[in-house]
């Protein structure tokens, strides 16, 4: 992968052809993953650090590649197969490299949204930018973080340390199916999922903003 220092055509070249070759180990890991099925089980490879590669994800989901847009959708997913999280910094892995790219903030996005009914009441689903889905429950949590605006901005934990931001859209119809418990001897306002009460904020300051 290409070094920091590398500069002009041969930079360039070296980061064309590792691309393509990252492209390829790719496509390979997937393919032996259960005859294709299912995701790499990229939590058992520790591969050597081949360096950084020139690749970005934007904060509304976007990848690029070297400053342009990555706009094949089919390649966007294949790499986010083999997306990997270490130490707050995020890797693409195969079984023989590891380079990093740089995320600005989550690297999936959350885009739809399936309010379900289960043998644990409510069940909401998400689907991803990718095309995952994803049960919000104990295992796939929501947390909200406090945004630049005063608002809230809610993500929801996909795999392995990995999360996806949840559109503004999705967030206004979270607070719409909101309620007030008490958690922990305190009154929250927050959503239930899978068995599982997520707490957006303190139930008093919603009231106030309301």
């Amino acid at each position: 992968m290409a070094k920091q220092g590398q500069t002009g055509d041969q930079g360039n070249k070296l980061e064309g052809k590792n691309l393509e070759g990252l492209t390829v180990a790719a496509r390979e890991a997937v393919n032996a993953t259960a005859a294709g099925k299912g995701l790499p089980p990229v939590h058992l490879w520790n591969p050597p650090f081949c360096g950084d590669l020139d690749m970005r994800i934007a904060s509304d989901g976007t990848w690029f590649y070297m400053g342009t847009p990555i706009g094949r959708p089919a390649l966007v997913r294949l790499f986010s197969t083999i997306l990997k999280r270490e130490d707050g910094k995020h890797f693409l892995v195969t079984p023989v490299e590891k380079v990093g790219i740089r995320v600005d903030d989550a690297p999936f996005m959350a885009v739809e949204m399936l309010n379900e009914t289960g043998d644990r009441g409510r069940l909401l689903r998400f689907r991803t930018n990718v095309d995952d889905w994803v049960a919000c429950d104990s295992g796939h949590r929501l947390r909200f973080k406090m945004a630049d605006d005063g608002g809230l901005t809610p993500y929801l934990h996909v795999r392995a340390d990995l999360w996806a931001k949840v559109t503004r859209a999705l967030y206004y119809d979270l607070v719409d199916m909101g309620e007030e418990r008490v958690v922990d001897g305190e009154p929250m306002f927050g959503v239930e999922s899978g068995g599982e009460f997520f707490a957006m904020a303190d139930a008093k300051q919603v009231r106030d903003a309301l």
